[in-house]
């Protein structure tokens, strides 16, 4: 084989001991997870130690991708395609994911059954009055989307300042959303254990929250790599990344609102006449 086979556009990574490290990390949060839900005693010992495996070594792997980006230059334009690639099949699988608890919620409340009282919500559930907290949560998140918006337009003419500014007020935008949904959590008159609505609610609800705070930490890491200049006009991926990430969280709550919010609580729908007697 001769010396110019072996040049090619790909960049191929030193060996690497992160993934394993990963791997090893999510096995013992799994496994801790589960034997704390069944009380074992050190159940929780175990999900704490896979939770810091996860986090060192998301910080380590992560850490030497920017080395390889910014300092290295092993991300060339054919790399950043692929990178892209990525990014857009990783937002794609989210989707998938929320789709699961979307199609929880309406195979539920189309056609609830007898143990709910054949009426959504269920009786018993005082469900959040769509056009309170939920739709001030909606206007934040969407002026976060307009924020994050300027901050692109900004970063793409060099303008620093503004691009910086923009991202300050993405990150607050975002840290008062979970301050509102935390304040809502407590303010809930039913658990996640309350029937199916319950379940539906927190779990679609509450995953959306975790995707805000990484997002929010997406976007503060995004914002220190700007303001220390490795992320320029024409060589910023990682914030794209962040980007379209936090638009993704946008959309998806646009849709809990309509649909769990504001549609799955509007009235108490009685699927007939004949199940009224249940009601009563």
């Amino acid at each position: 084989m001769s010396s110019s086979k072996l040049y090619h556009l790909y960049h191929i990574v030193t060996p690497s001991p992160w993934p394993l490290v990963t791997s090893i990390g999510a096995y013992g949060l799994t496994t801790g997870g589960v034997l704390y839900f069944h009380f074992f005693s050190d159940g929780s010992l175990v999900f704490l130690l896979g939770l810091q495996t996860i986090i060192l070594a998301a910080f380590t792997w992560w850490r030497d991708v920017v080395r390889e980006s910014t300092f290295e230059g092993c991300h060339t334009t054919f790399v950043q395609n692929g990178l892209r690639l990525g990014v857009v099949l990783f937002i794609v699988s989210e989707v998938m994911f929320f789709s699961g608890f979307f199609w929880a919620f309406f195979h539920s409340s189309l056609a609830p059954t007898i143990e709910l009282g054949s009426v959504w919500p269920p009786i018993g559930i005082e469900a959040f009055y769509a056009w309170d907290v939920p739709f001030l949560n909606t206007l934040v998140l969407l002026l976060s989307g307009a924020t994050i918006t300027w901050s692109h337009f900004a970063l793409v003419k060099n303008l620093q300042n503004n691009t910086l500014i923009s991202l300050y007020l993405t990150i607050l935008l975002a840290i008062f959303f979970t301050f509102l949904q935390a304040c809502e959590y407590t303010e809930a008159t039913f658990s996640i254990s309350d029937s199916i609505y319950g379940t539906c609610f927190y779990m679609s609800t509450g995953f959306h929250g975790f995707h805000v705070l990484i997002g929010t930490i997406f976007i503060i890491y995004t914002t220190i790599r700007i303001s220390l200049f490795q992320l320029t006009s024409n060589h910023h991926l990682g914030f794209l990344a962040a980007f379209w990430y936090w638009y993704f969280v946008d959309v998806v709550w646009l849709f809990l609102f309509v649909s769990i919010y504001w549609w799955g609580n509007t009235d108490i729908k009685v699927l007939s006449s004949d199940n009224l007697f249940l009601v009563i």
